[in-house]
């Protein structure tokens, strides 16, 4: 009769060097191969103890670093950068080949759009401050400049159009279906309520698009709890 075989003596966890203050490369890599060795370890231990003879063996420990999934778009300027509904792009611009939107309409919702605060679909300009805006280029260059009366109705057009809506206080409200400046979950929240603010309105702002006579695709009306509204059409 055979003694039983010594007991294998179980090896206890190795420290883990603690690290500086300084956090370079190296450092981590040094904390990355302790922990490499400790799982390896760990695996050849499960491994003998399905094999008792001890013929699986773990060879090594390989780690891959993928491309990091938070990088951001490079955009000139410093104003970052906005969401525009494909389809509302192309609009625009067939909109001004057929003359169905002036110069002054087309250029004072563009700069509205360009001026959002994040997150909210709001531009806190007042009419004065658009004029201004505007003129910038032209007053350098000694060029024809728009009044503000003609903002002012180019404004009353864009509201008409649902584009933009006035939010009080020299503020404007834009149509965040068709343009915004921020993720989902925020624009989720402006809609959410512009509806309360239009009492779920279908064919309030910002969910009825014109100009009038212009071609309009079907919209999906998700107001979220208010599901009666699902599935209609608008035609601006």
């Amino acid at each position: 009769m055979t003694s039983d075989p010594p007991a294998r003596r179980r090896r206890g966890p190795r420290p883990v060097p603690a690290p500086t203050s300084g956090g370079s490369e190296a450092e981590y890599g040094d904390i990355l191969a302790v922990l490499g060795q400790q799982l390896g370890e760990k695996v050849a231990e499960v491994a003998e103890a399905a094999d008792p003879a001890g013929r699986r063996r773990l060879k090594g420990v390989h780690f891959e670093y993928a491309a990091d999934p938070k990088a951001v778009h490079d955009m000139a300027g410093g104003s970052g950068y906005s969401l525009a509904s494909n389809w509302f792009t192309q609009l625009l611009a067939q909109l001004a080949v057929a003359n169905s939107i002036t110069k002054s309409q087309l250029c004072v919702f563009l700069f509205v759009a360009g001026g959002q605060v994040p997150g909210t679909g709001v531009t806190p300009y007042t009419q004065q401050e658009i004029t201004d805006g505007l003129n910038k280029i032209a007053a350098q260059k000694g060029g024809k400049m728009i009044t503000r009366s003609t903002v002012n109705r180019a404004v009353q057009a864009l509201c008409g159009y649902n584009w933009v809506e006035k939010a009080g206080r020299g503020r404007i409200q834009l149509n965040v279906r068709l343009w915004f400046h921020g993720n989902s979950s925020a624009q989720h929240d402006v809609l959410a309520e512009i509806a309360d603010r239009h009492e779920h309105d279908v064919a309030a702002f910002p969910y009825a698009v014109g100009p009038q006579g212009a071609h309009q695709e079907e919209l999906d009306l998700d107001f979220g709890a208010a599901a009666d509204y699902r599935g209609r059409k608008r035609t601006g």
